[in-house]
């Protein structure tokens, strides 16, 4: 008989099956990475689903409550004092479905999740400075900004000198087959560039009911399926992708997102019970672009998640035009205030966002097979 530490050492549930297939070979069934992906998405949703109720009722009684800004839409004045830092419950049950389901011997597994867990961390600072002091602004800007470069550039070296394979440090461009440019040392500020702006972007959205939180699930689930495919050889050669040895089990950490994100848009949704605050946001931000690095999809990151990306030039080119010209070119930014403020309802805002999410993430999954 086969003794179970003669195998793999994964963890928890995944360790535990492996261990049950001397007694029944059904339990092969949990090796597959589809099927363990879909238990992630359950496993996040449940976590989150249950625990959410529990953990607004503490948020509420610790009074810990959103600050809204003096300067923005009136009708969010109504939102002072909803329950803020409910990322914190995404963070946990992404943190959790990945260590339940994924192959812990994985490096990119290691490395997502801690970058995940330490920009919550930056966010966790942030939001709690923002309670403590009773305003919006929270952590200065420089400190926010140097601790989030501090964690990109980490990454960034660690995903550098890990590199198994000279593919894995070229930069794809979608719709063409086979084009790639080796970015060599270059690829350590491409991949800072990617994980913080990614960050702080997808910071930006969040700023109206579940904005947010859908476009990340979309993208996320997006970005699992390309991890899928970039760490099966065969189907990287179909497409014409680099094959990305051990990147399939970033699918494990994507489906997390997902299971997450739905079950925290569950009190998200308009009207919000909870909004994730920095803490959810920053993380969210982090790991959707480093899942892009590791499968090297950074343009088509900037493709599907076009909605972050246009949020964040709103305030770009409303900033350098107010200094340039003294005039404003939005009503107000990041560009979902712009449209509250001509008039249309809250509601409308956030599922027109989300549309443009769904065809900007099927633009991006269409690049697998357009080149």
């Amino acid at each position: 008989m086969t003794r179970f530490y003669d195998y793999k050492v994964f963890i928890m549930l995944l360790w535990l099956t492996e261990y049950l297939l001397q007694f029944y070979n059904g339990f092969n069934v949990f090796q597959y990475l589809t099927l363990r992906a879909v238990l992630s998405i359950l496993t996040a949703f449940l976590i989150s689903l249950l625990l959410g109720p529990l953990m607004i009722q503490r948020l509420i009684y610790h009074q810990i409550g959103q600050s809204v800004r003096n300067d923005g839409p009136q009708s969010h004045l109504a939102k002072a004092g909803t329950p803020t830092m409910g990322g914190t419950l995404i963070i946990i049950a992404i943190v959790i479905s990945t260590l339940l389901w994924a192959n812990l011997n994985n490096r990119f597994i290691w490395l997502v999740t801690l970058v995940t867990t330490l920009f919550a961390l930056i966010g966790f600072i942030d939001d709690y400075r923002k309670i403590t002091y009773g305003n919006s602004k929270g952590l200065a800007a420089r400190h926010k900004f140097l601790a989030q470069s501090l964690v990109g550039f980490i990454a960034a070296y660690v995903l550098y000198t890990t590199a198994q394979t000279p593919a894995e440090l070229h930069l794809i461009v979608p719709f063409f087959k086979q084009v790639g440019v080796d970015l060599g040392l270059w690829f350590i500020l491409l991949t800072y560039l990617v994980i913080v702006g990614s960050s702080n972007a997808v910071n930006l959205t969040d700023g109206l009911d579940g904005l947010a939180i859908m476009p990340t699930v979309l993208v996320g689930g997006a970005l699992g399926i390309f991890a899928y495919v970039s760490g099966n050889s065969i189907f990287a050669s179909y497409l014409g992708i680099p094959n990305v040895v051990g990147a399939g089990e970033v699918l494990i950490f994507c489906a997390a997102i997902v299971g997450a994100g739905l079950g925290f848009l569950w009190f998200n949704t308009y009207p919000a019970q909870v909004f994730m605050g920095d803490v959810g946001a920053l993380a969210l931000g982090a790991a959707l672009g480093t899942v892009a690095v590791i499968v090297r999809q950074e343009l088509v990151l900037v493709i599907m998640g076009g909605v972050f990306v246009m949020e964040t030039v709103s305030v770009v080119l409303q900033v350098a035009s107010f200094k340039l010209t003294g005039r404003r070119i939005f009503r107000m930014a990041p560009i979902h205030h712009h449209f509250e403020l001509k008039g249309w309802p809250e509601p409308r805002v956030i599922v027109r966002f989300w549309i443009i999410s769904v065809v900007l993430v099927l633009i991006g999954l269409a690049t697998l097979k357009i080149r």
